[in-house]
């Protein structure tokens, strides 16, 4: 047991062995500071478009009582510097016990495996690499940002795709004329044409209630680059040699049937700030999304993006080394668990609620819903629990992203329960965390379900 575990101050009402990641950091910062002989460390996270992302902490000495803390402290925060950041080579500065342990969990361990691979084969289609420098030579950070959207002008149509729903919108001069939601189930589908007709389907249902179609933009669950599939759990039914072969294109072939009009797709998380972005009138925004998953993306303070991945469904929030596992890294404690319909469906037992073990998560989801509209108090436990997870999740967020504005929305937040969990979340942030001056921003009902469809219509640039 990680000797920096704390028990949160608020606890969730169903799960009493939460530990949240920000106190247990705190907590491992501390014995650091009181060692007074602490080692620092500098790590260079490195992306195949040639931005590099820095970060720098420090550990506990050689010798400490509780030295073997200092390998879970880097390792949880490099998991999270890797699945926020992104990269396929870490340039490591710091103790050379604590590098080899790294290496080897990288090399060795299912998880380490799992993120190594992503990383470099999947993401960045280059080998995953883990070296050892001094700190004078240490790659100098290298962001790269750029706009995103906000382009209103022309008959557009937007879509979003998720695991349980895709959605699509058909926008004139900034207007949503028509917003339409239509469930499906992509994960279960091996064939890729049913895949592109699935999307094409929506595509035209949107299409027909405009007078012409000027611009497509998209935004779906995954890794995607320049229009291309990188990594996308929709598509995990897909065997990986049709993945290769004509899911990875996919969208360019969807492009070439619009006559390659102007077209754009980026993950549902970057559209998720970008919506909240738009709405707010504001910058430093960071958009979270409980839907199947949990999607997450960023709007710098300048209004920019990055080339960051803000994949934070796989970025761990709790520390528990016994916290629920992720069904496809096989890790712990990751956003996934806490901040999306699979959050509630691990949560309704605990709760007594009487909703059927063998429904899918999408109906479960449904049935815990209908018993918050009407007041249950097991219902209630599940969404203040999850809004517990939010508040200590929000502040270990702001030591990796500068954000005064964090926008909620997605499937889970709809109806009386996502204002629980908004509610819950702002309580802890004020009672522990109010230095942060973080404002939680909901959309309203409507614009919860269609917000991403819509805000993705903005994407593409309509050649003059």
């Amino acid at each position: 047991m990680n000797p920096f575990l704390r028990s949160p101050a608020t606890r969730p009402e169903l799960d009493g062995q939460f530990r949240p990641a920000v106190l247990a950091n705190r907590a491992f910062g501390q014995a650091v500071k009181a060692s007074g002989k602490a080692l620092p460390v500098q790590l260079a996270l490195e992306r195949a478009d040639g931005s590099i992302s820095r970060y720098q902490t420090t550990v506990l000495p050689e010798g400490h009582p509780e030295e073997a803390s200092s390998f879970t402290f880097v390792e949880r925060l490099l998991k999270f510097l890797l699945w926020s950041r992104g990269g396929y080579k870490i340039h490591f500065a710091g103790p050379a016990q604590l590098f080899q342990k790294l290496q080897a969990h990288y090399r060795e361990t299912p998880t380490g495996r799992f993120d190594a691979a992503i990383m470099g084969e999947k993401i960045y289609e280059r080998p995953f690499e883990m070296l050892s420098t001094g700190a004078e030579s240490l790659p100098p950070s290298h962001e790269i940002t750029a706009p995103l959207g906000r382009h209103l002008d022309g008959c557009r149509i937007g879509f979003d795709l998720g695991a349980s729903d895709r959605k699509a919108a058909a926008v004139m001069d900034g207007k949503a004329i028509f917003t339409e939601e239509i469930p499906w189930d992509p994960r279960s589908h091996s064939d890729p044409q049913w895949h592109f007709d699935q999307i094409m389907d929506s595509l035209k249902r949107a299409a027909a209630h405009l007078p012409r179609v000027d611009a497509i933009g998209g935004s779906s669950a995954g890794v995607y680059v320049n229009n291309r599939v990188k990594v996308a759990s929709l598509f995990r039914g897909v065997p990986e040699q049709l993945f290769n072969k004509r899911i990875k294109d996919i969208f360019l072939e969807i492009k070439r049937a619009w006559k390659n009009i102007p077209f754009e797709l980026v993950n549902d998380g970057e559209v998720t700030a970008l919506a909240g972005a738009m709405a707010l009138k504001a910058n430093a925004v960071l958009g979270i999304a409980l839907g199947s998953s949990q999607a997450a993306g960023y709007v710098t303070p300048q209004g920019n993006i990055t080339s960051w991945l803000n994949e934070l469904a796989f970025a761990p929030v709790d520390y528990h080394p016994a916290a629920p596992v992720d069904e496809w890294s096989g890790d712990y404690g990751c956003g996934v668990q806490y901040f999306s319909q699979q959050a509630v469906g691990r949560l309704v037992p605990a709760s007594g609620l009487e909703v059927d073990a063998k429904l899918p998560l999408p109906e479960k989801l449904v049935e815990v819903q209908s018993f918050m509209a009407r007041g249950d108090q097991r219902a209630m436990k599940i969404y203040q629990s999850i809004g517990v997870y939010l508040g200590y999740s929000v502040a270990h967020y702001a030591e990796f992203y500068d954000f005064r504005h964090l926008l909620v929305l997605g499937r889970v937040m709809s109806g009386r329960g996502g204002e629980v969990i908004v509610d819950t979340a702002k309580k802890v942030l004020g009672s522990e965390f109010a230095e942060l001056e973080i404002q939680l921003h909901v959309p309203d009902e409507k614009d919860k379900r269609h917000g991403q469809a819509v805000a993705a219509a903005s994407l593409p640039v309509i050649n003059p």
